[in-house]
Formats: C-alpha cells, structure tokens, sequence
C-alpha cells in the first residue's frame, strides 16, 4: 500500500513537474525529495545535495587551474558556463540557484574525496586570496568562503602517508598539479574558519552511518549515507567500525585508490558514487588488489552510480560493473579522457548484466566522439548538462533532469523517467 502511493505521488509529482517544465525551470525541490546535483563547469568534480529534510551536502569542488597548459589544450573541456567566473564561484552560484535557502544557503557537509585538482582545487599564483584568512580561492576553498561550511569531511591528511609533512612536502613539491601548494592553503582555510566561523573538520570513517546524517533524522528512518571507504580503509560490510586497510603506513600509492566512497540509501534507492577509485591494471585486466574489487561486494547493487575516475581507462572492472549493475551511469566529465572506449564497452555490456541502463555526462568533447564513433551516441541520452538525479518522498522512484550549463539560468532541457527503484 504505501509502494502504491508512492507512485501515486510520484506521478502527481510528474505532471505537475511536466507544467513547471513548460517554462524550462527545474520544479522546486520539496521537504520529502532527495536532489542530486552533478555541476557542469569543465574543471572538475562537484556534486550538491538536497536530502529529504533539507540537509544538504557537497562532494568535491574541482577547480584545476586556467592557466594549466592541459586546461588550454583542445584535450580539456570549457569552462561552463564561460570564463566570467572562477570555477568555484560557478559552484556557488549553482549552489544559491537551487539550495533551498537560496542566498542565505550554508552547506551541512562538504566532503573532499582526495586531493586531486579537479576535485579540492588547485593553487597558481593568478589565484585572488580570500580577505578572511589570506587562503587561495580555488576549490573548496571558493565555495567555502562564500557559502558557510558546518562540517568539512575529507579521506585523511595522515594515513597512509603524512600529506602535510615535510617528506611528502619535499617529494612533490614539483608537483605539476600543484598537490603540495593547494594542501597549504586547504590547511590555511580549514584553520581559519575552525577558529572564526565554527567549521568543524574530521576524517571520514570507514563503515560509519552516522557520520553522515540529516538534521531531522527521525522523520526519515530509511535514509542513510554508508561511509563505504576512505584512505585505503574499505568497509568489510558486517558491522560498523569494521574495516580492511589496504596500505601500510607510510605507503603512498597516490590520490585515487585513497577516495572517499560513499554509498546513500533512501528506501528502496541506492545510489553509489567512489571518487577515482580504479580497477584495471596496467595491462587492461581487472586488478584484484584495486579498489573497486574490495568495495564493489561491499556496495552490492544499485540504481544510480557515478563513473569512477570519470570513466577513465582504468575504471569501472567488469566485476565491478557485475556487482553493482545500475540503471543509470553518470559521468562526471572534463578531459578527452572520460570515457574509454573499452569502459563503454563494459558498462553497456548486456553479458555483464541484463536490462535497460542509461548514461548521462557533465560534458563530452567533440575528440571522444570522433575517435569512438556512434557508441557515444548511440550510449549516452545526454552530450552536455548538469545531471540532475531528483528522488522522490519515500524513494520508491526517481527523476533524471538535464541542465543547460551553457546558460546561467540553468533550464531544464530534457527529463527522464519516473524510474522505479529497486
């Protein structure tokens, strides 16, 4: 009975989205819905969320820097919806756009799932400083110092290697992403708004659902975000505080395996979304040592699941797709990179798992299409957009909303479903 009327309303829902959409505005998020938005700007990751009591989060605020000669190279995307603004300043304005408190918005969480570039920032020295702590406004940084941050999360600075000591400081400080120079002023920033605007800042918790939660929890006993794994700690998927660390201490195997991976269940809708983590090694096999194989079991399936890594070459295993087998895919896209022609191939692949499945993209360069050929357009039901997943009360169905990122006004320009959970 209430599956029923859920749909019920689901439908309700849909038509009287179907009257706003005549005017190309996204219908206002509602207590009860769950909004997942995944922001277009051409430098990176950042994805802003709307839980069923208005709780909201962000996760990652990419900025990789204008003047880098990748961000220049016709191999990188544009930065959307043009080059007025700072990336992070877009995110913001995204942010105050759609968050239920408009210009008043703060943030509940930010999460930083790795310190790469295009998903915390990146310094240069044609970055403005904030006025509050002589911080570089890029990235989280950005966002932060317009919008206020209650608790900023991240996958650890300490394990399995000291990122702010001076060992790691001296092995990367030539970094040409600028690793070492951005962890300084992520550290000036978190500092700062500790000691003047109340931050609170903590690493995030492998196997913990409660780490995460809403404000209004009791309303809502069937929502939880699964810390699923961070810093090479993955979940063993029994009980809370259980987990496998896959590096020793003192090892540094890079960003991507140390992901923050986040799993997020309202009712019968789960949805998955793993940073850079990867699961192909170097000569094209599924890696049983990668990331993907630990955490793939852990997630088990669901309905929508974020490309790790992009869709880059090294990600998406077809075990990984195996066990997770979703019915949407999105692709958060900057590079000529996002996707490999080969994960295509996985992740629309009928033998891995049967039934319908769509795929939608912040972004796809005009080279991806061109090399690939009509796979991309055959596979994708978008080519440019912020993706917009809307959940509605109960999660028994769900929406997709495609945005024009070519427009400050953020127009709806193709809609999708109702789907069914499972």
């Amino acid at each position: 009975m209430i599956r029923l009327f859920s749909v019920l309303l689901a439908a309700f829902c849909f038509l009287y989205s179907a009257r706003l959409l005549s005017q190309n505005a996204l219908p206002p998020w509602q207590p009860g819905m769950m909004d997942i938005h995944h922001i277009s700007t051409g430098r990176g990751n950042a994805a802003f969320f709307i839980f069923p009591d208005g709780s909201t989060m962000l996760v990652d605020a990419g900025e990789i820097s204008d003047t880098h000669p990748r961000t220049l190279s016709p191999r990188n995307g544009a930065l959307r919806p043009d080059s007025s603004r700072r990336a992070s300043a877009w995110i913001v304005d995204y942010i105050r756009q759609f968050h239920p408190d408009h210009e008043k918005a703060t943030l509940d969480y930010a999460v930083i799932t790795h310190f790469h570039d295009d998903h915390f920032g990146e310094w240069d020295a044609s970055k403005p400083r904030s006025a509050k702590g002589a911080y570089s406004l890029t990235g989280i940084m950005g966002v932060g110092d317009e919008i206020p941050v209650r608790r900023l999360l991240d996958r650890g600075t300490h394990f399995p290697i000291d990122v702010t000591g001076e060992a790691f400081s001296k092995a990367y400080e030539k970094d040409e992403y600028h690793i070492v120079q951005t962890l300084r002023e992520y550290q000036k920033y978190i500092r700062w708004h500790q000691e003047h605007s109340g931050l609170r800042y903590d690493t995030i918790r492998p196997s913990a659902a409660d780490q995460i939660k809403l404000n209004n929890a009791a309303a809502y006993p069937n929502f939880q975000v699964r810390n699923i794994a961070a810093g090479g700690k993955v979940w063993t998927g029994f009980q809370d505080g259980e987990y496998t660390e896959m590096y020793k201490s003192g090892t540094y195997p890079g960003e991507n395996p140390l992901s923050v991976c986040l799993k997020i269940t309202y009712g019968p809708f789960d949805y998955f979304t793993g940073g850079d983590i990867s699961g192909i090694d170097e000569l094209g096999q599924t890696n049983l040592q990668a990331m993907e194989t630990q955490v793939a079991p852990v997630i088990g399936p669901v309905d929508v699941a974020t490309l790790n890594h992009h869709g880059n070459r090294d990600s998406q295993s077809p075990f990984y797709v195996k066990n997770l087998r979703p019915k949407v895919w999105i692709q958060q896209c900057w590079s000529s990179d996002h996707p490999g022609e080969e994960v295509l191939r996985r992740i629309t692949s009928r033998s891995l798992y049967p039934g319908e499945r769509m795929i939608f993209t912040t972004d796809m360069l005009e080279s991806n299409i061109q090399v690939i050929g009509n796979k991309v357009t055959d596979s994708y039901s978008n080519l440019h957009g912020h993706v917009v997943v809307r959940v509605m009360p109960g999660g028994v169905t769900y929406q997709i909303f495609v945005l024009n990122d070519f427009s400050v006004k953020r127009e709806v320009i193709e809609q999708f479903g109702p789907f069914l959970s499972r």
